[in-house]
């Protein structure tokens, strides 16, 4: 009875992994740059489980279990010199890890060379050591470092189908797929970019290394001194990279482990380098849970990243967001003091965490997650002016300091808040301004430290008000912490306010709106 018991168990668990398990085409159709490509994956598994013939890209998805989920995802590329893909140490071992962190994986199968034998992994050990394997690799790479890239933007984009935050998408790497992860750090597209990179072990030459951006990602590197493909430089010049420009780097180099000791278990010290990538991803902040109501919002609404980043090109300002919402809008009623509350995630997550304050108040919100000042000013006749509201609310900049669009200039960022005031007053709207709420880190911007900023914006903000005869409304100066941010209770992730932050804020800004109606601008 108890045998039964337990093949009933172990056969529910593999079907509830197997369940979680989902295989994604990377690509419509054939991949772009390899459409000749005639060879089909294959598997072998001997001497161990490994991928070969790989010419049509997957990602398969292993998520945790929703009740432990940070919102954290991490894209994972298992090495073999660009001609295999260790799957297990490499691939599958880690994404069980992950899981158990509340980490989402993403395994991805990234385009190999082709293999002549089913034999692949003997076939591959012959060409290594041969002094014309770097050409062999060569013509294969670009097309891998794209499949990353793709990987990444799939995963973005479809955030909210896997209850993580898009800007909480990493890429980790082993070998050739170490490659492929630190390659994503450079040269990237908003849509591309990942918030973070572990290259493990990566062969990364010179010519690979490439100039590093200004906002580049957080990288945890390790490296065994004893790699049998003297890769140790390698790992070192990416972080001295790194370094050199003032980027968050953590290099560990172990004595011993050899190349690929992946997930092996040695009873070496490099049996416990995850952990300390799990330490690293602590420090960063990415084992900390988003706040719940926000990842119900990423899911169901305000991460469309989908439209927002496919097409980028064709609606820069997300101006259709709320076209559906702004057509059913009736005409204000005779006496309606309507009140449009005009503003980026802070004021999108706002009408989740506290959606009677805007029913009873009959406030509307138009808060679009991500944006900048620059998108909002877009969008504001179609968000705004055509409401017909009596007031407007604008809170905006914080993702101008954030640098979600690229690095900005104060002075740009107050021009087009100021745009926004001077529309509205010559649409006959009262204006209030509201001043951008402390923080003094982004999770998705580690690098950035933005207390200094807020508090020169905020001066901005309130001298142009006083010039201007506007209502200021400053949600500063109750809510900064010692540190120039938002303290825990008030905003979790540092940046989106709680229920209790909100609550702080509402009473504020009651009262700014009906100064503003009181008052002649």
């Amino acid at each position: 009875m108890k045998k039964q018991i337990l093949l009933a168990l172990l056969v529910i668990s593999g079907f509830a992994l197997k369940a979680q398990q989902k295989v994604i085409e990377l690509y419509n159709g054939a991949a772009p740059g390899s459409e000749s490509w005639a060879y089909n994956e294959k598997e072998t598994t001997s001497p161990y489980r490994a991928a070969y013939n790989v010419s049509h890209p997957t990602l398969t998805a292993y998520l945790p279990d929703p009740a432990i989920a940070t919102g954290t995802g991490v894209i994972i590329c298992p090495g073999g010199g660009f001609f295999i893909l260790s799957m297990d140490s490499e691939g599958v071992d880690v994404a069980k890890w992950l899981n158990k962190k509340g980490i989402a994986a993403f395994v991805l199968k990234y385009r190999l060379g082709q293999s002549s034998t089913d034999k692949p992994v003997e076939e591959l050990a012959g060409k290594m050591f041969q002094s014309n394997f770097p050409d062999m690799m060569k013509p294969i790479i670009p097309l891998a470092v794209a499949d990353g890239r793709a990987a990444i933007k799939y995963v973005r984009t479809h955030a909210g189908e896997f209850n993580i935050s898009p800007s909480r998408v990493g890429i980790m790497g082993f070998s050739a797929g170490g490659t492929v992860t630190a390659s994503a750090a450079f040269n990237y597209t908003p849509e591309n970019r990942p918030d973070f990179v572990a290259p493990i072990y990566p062969y990364m030459p010179p010519e690979l290394i490439k100039t590093v951006p200004a906002d580049a990602p957080p990288m945890f590197i390790c490296v065994a001194s004893d790699d049998q493909f003297g890769l140790v430089p390698h790992s070192q010049a990416l972080y001295n990279k790194w370094q050199e420009n003032k980027h968050i780097a953590e290099l560990h180099i172990y004595e011993k482990g050899g190349h690929g000791f992946g997930m092996h278990k040695q009873s070496i010290p490099t049996d416990t380098w995850i952990d300390r990538f799990g330490d690293w991803l602590g420090q960063q902040g990415l084992l900390k849970p988003i706040e719940p109501k926000a990842a119900v919002n990423i899911a169901q609404r305000q991460y469309d990243y989908e439209h927002r980043y496919d097409g980028l090109l064709k609606d820069w300002a997300n101006i259709k967001r709320y076209e559906a919402d702004n057509s059913k809008l009736a005409a204000p009623a005779a006496g309606e003091n309507r009140a449009v509350y005009m503003g980026d995630s802070i004021t999108d997550f706002w009408i989740y965490n506290d959606s009677l304050f805007f029913a009873n108040n009959h406030y509307i919100d138009r808060g679009i997650s991500g944006q900048t000042t620059g998108q909002m000013l877009v969008r504001f006749r179609e968000d705004v002016i055509n409401l017909k509201p009596k007031v407007v609310v604008i809170l905006a900049g914080i993702n101008d300091i954030a640098e979600n669009n690229g690095p900005s200039k104060l002075e740009d960022v107050m021009g087009n808040i100021a745009s926004m005031a001077e529309l509205a007053k010559a649409a006959n709207i009262k204006v209030v301004l509201s001043s951008v709420l402390p923080a003094s880190a982004f999770p998705w911007r580690p690098a950035i430290k933005p207390a200094e900023k807020v508090k020169e914006l905020n001066a901005m903000i309130k001298a142009y008000a006083v010039k201007n005869h506007l209502v200021y409304l400053d949600y500063y100066t109750p809510m900064v912490n010692s540190e120039g941010g938002l303290s825990p209770n008030l905003a979790k992730d540092g940046v989106h306010p709680t229920l209790e932050g909100y609550k702080i804020m509402e009473p504020m800004a009651v009262k700014a709106i009906e100064t503003a109606m009181k008052t002649r601008q």
